[in-house]
């Protein structure tokens, strides 16, 4: 006892958990072997196969005529004989109906068929029909359609011709007014041009006889001008004819130019002076050139200083006012 006591003490403890632990070790095994026994038991089911078939025949055949039922014939009914009694014959046993054939699964099957066929072509041949009834409505629509737009076009050129016809007729209305107006303006335009011309050759006779008046009184003292003179002035604001002749000699006598080779040259120069004679502006109008030339009757010019007096003893007023235009030759 003691020493059972002491191996107890020692003694790993119990595990904790064991009883269930080993319900559920029981558990699983049970499951596994229901599992099992149902796994074994389906395989050996018997499996029940099912199958149909159509029987069809390897050509078309007609189907056999319908039976007409034969009425059973009526029963002979015999006179007895007047000499002997005798027994009565017993009466035909009617003939048992024959009964009508059962048509084959085929021919069935192939009535069916045509009977599908026959539906499905008057099918197509209806919406064939109604197919065709309504193309022709729709193309009924479209002719009506095209008719009420030709009308209409033919409506609208007719409005058209007649609006360009109207407007035709207006624009020759307003050409004509206007070739009017312009016909008018032209007759007024002549009549003042031709008013206008006689005004003028009415000037031109007034000019004429005071010009005529003129030269009667150019007679008066101090006239200067010659017997052919048709001034009015009592003398000539131009240069005499030997003006321009006098200065271009002078300006001559006045240039030095040593070139030989140079040909002729000839310039036109402007000079312009002071009533004292004084030469105040002078440049070249046409060059010659020869720009040596140019530049040596420019230097003579200024070495003149003052250009000579005129017949009259004055400078012209054309040198004054205007220039004199020089023509200087070498």
């Amino acid at each position: 006892m003691h020493a059972a006591t002491d191996r107890l003490e020692f003694a790993p403890p119990p595990t904790p958990g064991a009883v269930r632990s080993l319900v559920l070790a029981v558990l699983a095994h049970i499951f596994l072997v229901a599992a099992l026994t149902w796994g074994v038991h389906w395989k050996n089911e018997a499996v029940i196969v099912t199958a149909e078939a159509e029987l069809w025949s390897a050509v078309p055949q007609q189907a056999a005529p319908k039976l007409v039922e034969v009425p059973p014939e009526p029963p002979a009914i015999t006179k007895p004989p007047v000499v002997a009694k005798s027994l009565p014959t017993p009466p035909t046993p009617p003939k048992p109906p024959q009964v009508q054939p059962k048509l084959a699964d085929a021919d069935i099957a192939l009535e069916r068929e045509k009977l599908r066929l026959k539906k499905e072509k008057q099918q197509e041949l209806e919406n064939q029909r109604l197919e065709k009834l309504k193309q022709e409505k729709v193309d009924k629509l479209k002719q009506e359609k095209l008719k009420l737009k030709l009308e209409k076009l033919k409506q609208e050129k007719l409005l058209l011709d007649k609006k360009q016809l109207q407007e035709k007729r207006e624009q020759d209305k307003r050409e004509q007014d206007k070739k009017a107006a312009e016909d008018k303006k032209k007759a007024a335009q002549d009549s003042k041009r031709k008013e206008a011309l006689q005004d003028q050759q009415d000037a031109k006779k007034v000019e004429a006889q005071r010009t005529a008046n003129l030269k009667r009184m150019a007679g008066l003292a101090g006239a200067t001008g010659s017997s052919g003179s048709t001034g009015t002035a009592l003398r000539s604001s131009g240069p005499s004819a030997s003006y321009a002749g006098k200065i271009v000699e002078r300006i001559k006598s006045n240039t030095t130019f040593t070139d030989s080779s140079a040909g002729k040259p000839s310039v036109i120069v402007l000079v312009r002076a002071a009533s004292g004679g004084a030469i105040l502006s002078r440049h070249i109008v046409t060059p010659s050139g020869n720009k040596a030339w140019d530049d040596a009757v420019l230097r003579a010019i200024d070495k003149m200083d003052t250009l000579p007096r005129d017949v009259d003893g004055k400078i012209p007023e054309k040198v004054l006012n205007e220039g004199l235009e020089l023509k200087v030759s070498l």
